[in-house]
């Protein structure tokens, strides 16, 4: 076995594809408009790809994706062993459960929950929803979503750059944006999107507002993709109900930590 720095999207994309759900994030960042932020690292013997680890760095703070099945979990064991000396100072982390164990003496864990992987299994449930008041928003509506990000939202990871993708939706109230729903990512290509950045300003929540933001957003992807999911926290029970309503189920779980480097 070694480990092995990959350029090939197509070998990468093969690997991907065992388990989309679980991989939706990273099959979604082989497209061109976020691949020049990826960097992909491998478990390889004899030319197969046993592991495959991504660096994303395309946002303020890079993110590490370390996710496998338990049935692969020593593999990918082995492999995120191999590249700690590679990694940044400071990163978000996405791990599979039970493999902190290896950052322990060289960094700081900070945790963030464990986090539920949901899929969109049952399309047909957004359709009973109605989205007659939700709007698309433009690359203009940059300062209102940080605006209501900052009051409902304070630890959100939404990226500007998402807008020119088209895939935001929300809902106004006297010309204030009050709910919102995006993407993390988006890809025709890949026929992937990953939804994030949704939120509903703490005074008009219970109205459904999230709800009815997120089916017509998922209503637009579904034009393109054919694979949908999230992340969610997996004690944020409201937000879990409405994903569930949508047609989403849990698949799997990971846990989140920011992780900084211990400096001597």
């Amino acid at each position: 076995m070694k480990t092995i720095y990959l350029h090939n999207k197509e070998i990468i994309e093969s690997f991907l594809r065992r388990d989309i759900y679980l991989h939706l994030y990273s099959l979604g960042d082989l497209d061109d408009f976020y691949w020049q932020y990826t960097q992909w690292f491998a478990l390889s013997e004899n030319e197969i790809i046993l592991s495959l680890v991504l660096l994303y760095t395309g946002l303020e703070m890079p993110t590490l994706l370390a996710l496998d099945s338990s049935d692969n979990i020593e593999n990918l064991r082995r492999l995120f062993n191999s590249i700690v000396h590679l990694l940044p100072g400071k990163f978000h982390l996405h791990i599979s459960p039970g493999l902190t164990d290896t950052l322990s003496e060289e960094y700081i864990l900070k945790p963030r929950g464990e986090h539920y992987k949901m899929a969109l299994k049952n399309p047909q449930a957004i359709n009973k929803i109605d989205t007659s008041r939700v709007d698309k928003l433009g690359i203009d509506e940059r300062n209102n979503l940080l605006k209501l990000y900052k009051m409902s939202y304070p630890g959100h990871w939404f990226d500007p750059r998402m807008l020119e993708t088209g895939q935001y939706y929300g809902i106004r109230e006297s010309c204030e944006l009050v709910s919102v729903a995006g993407i993390h990512v988006f890809s025709p290509e890949y026929r992937v999107a990953a939804l994030g950045n949704i939120t509903t300003r703490p005074d008009y929540r219970g109205k459904g507002y999230g709800k009815a933001v997120t089916a017509k957003l998922c209503e637009s992807l579904l034009q393109s993709v054919s694979y949908i999911g999230l992340n969610v926290k997996s004690d944020n029970m409201p937000a879990i109900k409405c994903y569930k309503d949508l047609g989403f189920e849990i698949i799997s779980s990971f846990e989140e930590y920011i992780v900084k480097k211990i400096r001597i």
